[in-house]
């Protein structure tokens, strides 16, 4: 019985802890991006995307898209004064794990499980940055469809800095019926070949 309560009071003291720890990263990706419309602008492409797949008429579903443009190159932009605005925590605040669980402050005893969020995040603005500038030049349909996927890949990356890598796939799946892989494979070529790296661990600091 005494076995049991003590197992009872670590799993206790490893959730309040856990929680704790997610909280301060959510509070931490909060103040960064106070200020902006980040996230509404995400949603208002996301479903508009989804509404022109749904027109009948290829000139109807060109039109809806056209109708995005701005808010495309504020998404890019945006994204671009996140990543230098997050430039502004230390490496330890802006590590995360490639566990597929949260392990509060792994960053300070499993140093090499961990990445850098700050680099992440400056992958995510370079790789909006081309699609919306269409450099490989892309009809508005496939822009549309590889740019969708770039929104989705930076939301799996924020829920997994913020949460965990298991909890941001089951977010992605559950919103979007979409995996991670297969996210990842629907990203410009700029974006996937970097992101890979940065899941190696390529030029870590």
């Amino acid at each position: 019985m005494d076995t049991v309560l003590i197992l009872l009071m670590v799993a206790l003291a490893w959730q309040v802890l856990r929680v704790r720890y997610q909280r301060g990263r959510i509070a931490l990706l909060g103040r960064h991006l106070a200020g902006r419309q980040l996230e509404r602008h995400m949603e208002t492409l996301t479903q508009g995307y989804t509404r022109a797949i749904h027109e009948e008429a290829e000139t109807r579903q060109l039109q809806v898209l056209e109708t995005y443009a701005q808010t495309e190159r504020a998404v890019a932009a945006q994204v671009q004064a996140l990543a230098d605005s997050m430039q502004e925590e230390s490496l330890q605040a802006a590590s995360m794990s490639m566990l597929s669980f949260c392990v509060p402050y792994a960053e300070r005893f499993l140093p090499a499980t961990m990445r850098d969020f700050r680099e992440l995040l400056h992958i995510h603005a370079a790789g909006l940055r081309h699609v919306v500038d269409n450099e490989d030049g892309w009809d508005p349909k496939s822009r549309a469809y590889h740019l969708s996927a770039e929104l989705y890949l930076l939301q799996h990356s924020c829920h997994w800095f913020c949460k965990s890598r298991t909890v941001a796939d089951a977010r992605l799946l559950v919103r979007h019926q979409v995996n991670h892989q297969k996210v990842l494979e629907s990203v410009s070529e700029t974006t996937r070949s970097a992101y890979r790296q940065w899941l190696q661990g390529a030029g870590r600091r």
